[in-house]
């Protein structure tokens, strides 16, 4: 397997960091790749399917389910679908009427699917609809996979999307920028969330834009999402 295709963060957890070129410029994204207890993969927000990702994917196993995790993280959904016709996909509520040509198997809710229910926990975040992201937790290594509702950009790496990361003030910290927190209109419903997410004993923080945050993520979210209270 090609380590540059993906990089093993953990036992049965890998992330695969890739361009995402938007009409703001590179803001970069990244998917993560868990291997369950039966052998199959779970991928979460996937990437462009090019040859090496292909090939880098297969080689830890089959792929069992797809998961698109926003309304806004679902740009390569379909291609994994159409290579992996025995996969299962899955989405947020509300994306199966974004997205018309995608046939979702399931809509995601609080309730994790049979397929990871033993393994990962899972929790729809409340009060920012435009978004509805779902918040995944995977017990075994005490990581959190978000999508937009956090960005963890170094101030030092936004050459590919500079006017973006200055506009919305997504640079140099971990948390929502600007923008997700206008999206966020309901904030007792988000606090309300993030106080469910808390529960979780996790450390890892997967980020979809950004650095992965290794270690003290519950803690640095919990001063993320302060200013909800």
């Amino acid at each position: 397997m090609d380590p540059a295709a993906l990089r093993e963060l953990a036992p049965n957890l890998w992330v695969a960091q890739r361009p995402l070129k938007l009409a703001v410029g590179d803001i970069g994204t990244r998917m993560t790749v868990i291997r369950l207890g039966d052998g199959s993969l779970f991928l979460h927000s996937p990437v462009r399917l090019d040859a090496a990702t292909r090939q880098a994917v297969d080689a830890l196993g089959p792929v069992g389910s797809v998961v698109a995790p926003s309304k806004v993280h679902h740009f390569f959904a379909g291609d994994y679908r159409a290579a992996y016709p025995l996969a299962r996909l899955y989405g947020p509520p509300g994306l199966a009427e974004k997205r018309r040509d995608l046939r979702l198997d399931e809509v995601l809710s609080d309730a994790s699917p049979l397929a990871w229910r033993n393994e990962i926990d899972q929790h729809l975040f409340r009060g920012a609809p435009y978004l509805n992201e779902v918040v995944f937790f995977h017990r075994a290594t005490r990581t959190v996979l978000l999508t937009d509702l956090a960005f963890n950009v170094a101030a030092n790496r936004t050459a590919g999307a500079q006017l973006f990361y200055w506009a919305v003030g997504a640079a140099g910290c971990f948390g929502p920028h600007r923008f997700v927190r206008f999206l966020i209109r309901d904030h007792r419903a988000a606090r309300t969330s993030v106080q469910h997410i808390l529960r979780w004993d996790f450390d890892r923080v997967i980020v979809t834009h950004g650095e992965v945050l290794e270690a003290a993520g519950h803690d640095r979210f919990a001063a993320a999402f302060a200013f909800l209270e």
